[in-house]
């Protein structure tokens, strides 16, 4: 078949209504609409296989309990399932709330109209649901009818409907409504619309007190939203008795402008919106009912059903549609919650960090950057909101350490294991799951793997210079601050002096050092070992509360005479030992960064514990098991020592 040159030159543009003096621009959106839900009638008949009796009864006790007050529930004239549905519902005691309206849809016909009343007996609420195509392409094609033929067709079996219903003794114990659609509303000259509904509202005879439902649908949607929003408003305009009707939104999504001209309609006038949940239905589907419901959400409005466990109405719609929701599909799809961006993940970090300091809870004002609706309102948790793949940056992995381990990793630190992450989910190409995130921060921080060094015992004393005369007890197990009463020492002068066994690959080293305070003396004490590091970066928090507080601690390490640098964690209840432990993280990962890495460490000179500092070791302890595992220690790394020196 040939290919059109052009082929836009077969389609003529939609011409549009003139209505200079349109209102609704200047409206707002205030209330939520009537809901109709049609899932089980429009949804269901576009399904390539459609629900049986149970799958309709199971969706539609769920619309109940979402909230919907309106459902159209079956084409009773179209099939024997659909009618043996409606009665089912109807003769099972309990089924329908007594506040809960059963909807039927039929066409102009009298025979199937009868056969859609019969459906209807004994329901407590019943809308009979009437249509007739009004515009010239389906008068013309469809039905070869004249505009007076359409005219007089839709009064007639008006007048039938309501001598069969409401004028019929018989059913007095049903509360009628009737609505009446005039099909392809949108492809049809407004004027002429009035003229149907004007007739069909006399053959009617609505009151204030008992109103009629005009349905105006986009059957196909034929041009932009606001050409339909000036054309609900035009009708409800020029309608006659505009308080006995009210007017009802039906809009398919062909333009994907559904949800649009649905807001839109509502701002021209119209009451009610008819759709399904998550837009099933013929061609690209009906208006998104949550989406409409949740739009009103994030403008402060109550849409008055509950949405707030949307992964179990996911699951029931999919099951019984089977059609997934896609996973970009407003509100409800996997990944509308979640960030993979860089920028974006660390926007969210610190909205949820801001919130948090601000003591907000989850009534209060809702202001996150790139999250118009709180996830926790529709059942969604927080740890799903930030996913990390190679194109994550810092914010997306220490976002998920913050919410797994509760560690609210440095700056510096975030930089370097988004690195450690990027390389890991390009080398598997694909995002990370958060337990994959958190193991691979336990090992390259030494967490929970066992790392190259580890503490095995300590004891922290204060040093005096010489001539300082006062007397302090020794220190241990990070008390730092410990003196004699009455004594305040000059702390410009102190010293803390570590001694403790450091274990390095299995192999335990004695080791002592000098500084400033127990990191930079556990610094000092290592570097005798040959592992030289300098302290560039240091911060610590709190992590949990009451008893169980714990200190995390970050330091951040370069070599002596490299600009080479790397980050050390460590969590413990004393501060000073989480301190300790963080530096030794740091230690096991130069080592394993050094060259030559992962050859078995070797001390550059051993017995580095010498006699004075065992004898002191054992005066400060009293021979506790600190000094006797220092001499024991002593004695077998001389003897590997000379073990290896033979070879």
């Amino acid at each position: 078949m040939p290919m059109l040159k052009d082929p836009s030159k077969k389609y003529k543009r939609f011409k549009p209504l003139h209505l200079p003096d349109r209102q609704w621009p200047n409206k707002t959106i205030d209330k939520p609409p009537r809901w109709l839900a049609t899932d089980l009638r429009d949804g269901n008949q576009s399904l390539a296989d459609p629900m049986d009796g149970d799958q309709k009864w199971k969706y539609f006790q769920m619309l109940v309990k979402l909230g919907y007050k309106e459902i159209e529930v079956s084409f009773p004239s179209a099939s024997q399932t659909d009618f043996d549905f409606t009665r089912r519902l109807i003769e099972t005691p309990g089924a329908v709330p007594d506040d809960v309206w059963l909807q039927v849809l039929s066409p102009c016909r009298e025979d199937l109209i009868r056969r859609t009343v019969d459906s209807l007996k004994g329901a407590k609420k019943a809308i009979l649901h009437l249509y007739l195509a009004t515009s010239d392409c389906f008068r013309r094609i469809v039905f070869g009818m004249t505009k007076e033929q359409t005219i007089e067709r839709a009064v007639k079996c008006t007048e039938y409907a309501r001598s069969i219903t409401k004028d019929d003794p018989s059913t007095a114990g049903t509360e009628w409504q009737f609505e009446f659609s005039p099909e392809t509303f949108s492809d049809t000259d407004p004027d002429y619309v009035i003229q149907v509904c004007e007739a069909v509202k006399k053959a009617w005879g609505p009151t204030e007190e008992h109103p009629m439902i005009f349905n105006l649908p986009a059957t196909v949607e034929m041009t932009t939203p606001n050409v339909y929003a000036d054309q609900v408003e035009y009708f409800c305009r020029n309608m006659s008795d505009r308080k006995t009707f009210a007017v009802s939104l039906h809009p398919h999504n062909d333009r994907g402008c559904a949800v649009a001209a649905a807001e839109l309609a509502q701002m021209a006038g119209a009451d009610r919106v008819e759709g399904t949940l998550f837009g099933n239905g013929e061609r690209t589907g009906n208006v998104d009912l949550v989406t409409l419901a949740l739009n009103l959400y994030t403008q402060g409005i109550h849409p008055g059903i509950d949405f707030s466990d949307l992964n179990s109405v996911i699951k029931v719609v999919e099951e019984s549609n089977k059609i997934p929701v896609n996973e970009r599909w407003p509100y409800g799809g996997q990944l509308v919650v979640c960030a993979f961006s860089g920028s974006h993940q660390d926007a969210i970090k610190k909205g949820f960090m801001a919130r948090e300091a601000a003591g907000l809870g989850p009534e209060d004002p809702w202001e996150i950057p790139y999250l118009p609706l709180d996830p926790q309102d529709i059942g969604r948790t927080y740890e799903a909101v930030i996913r990390v793949n190679s194109q994550s940056g810092k914010g997306g992995a220490s976002w998920v350490i913050l919410k797994t381990l509760e560690l609210d990793l440095p700056r510096g630190l975030q930089i370097e294991f988004s690195k450690i992450v990027q390389r890991e989910t390009e080398r598997l190409n694909r995002e990370l799951r958060q337990s994959e995130i958190v193991a691979l921060f336990e090992n390259a921080y030494h967490l929970k793997s066992n790392p190259r060094c580890t503490l095995v015992d300590y004891n922290i004393t204060t040093e005096r210079p010489a001539g300082d005369t006062a007397t302090s007890p020794p220190t241990s197990n990070g008390d730092l601050t410990r003196v004699e009463p009455g004594h305040v020492p000059s702390t410009q002068h102190l010293k803390r002096r570590f001694t403790g066994i450091i274990e390095i690959d299995g192999i335990q080293h004695a080791i002592t050092g000098v500084g400033n305070g127990a990191i930079s003396s556990l610094a000092h004490a290592l570097s005798t070992l040959g592992i030289d590091l300098d302290v560039q970066d240091y911060k610590e928090h709190s992590v949990g509360k009451g008893r169980d507080v714990r200190a995390a601690t970050y330091i951040q390490c370069s070599a002596a005479g490299s600009s080479d640098l790397v980050w050390g964690v460590g969590i413990h209840q004393d501060v000073v030992q989480a301190s300790l432990a963080a530096l030794l993280s740091a230690a096991s990962s130069f080592l394993t960064s050094r060259a030559g890495s992962p050859v078995p460490f070797r001390p550059v000179r051993s017995n580095t514990f010498t006699d004075e500092d065992l004898e002191r070791l054992q005066q400060l302890t009293n021979g506790d098991v600190v000094a006797n595992s220092v001499k024991k220690q002593r004695e077998q790394i001389e003897k590997l020592e000379e073990e290896v020196r033979k070879l």
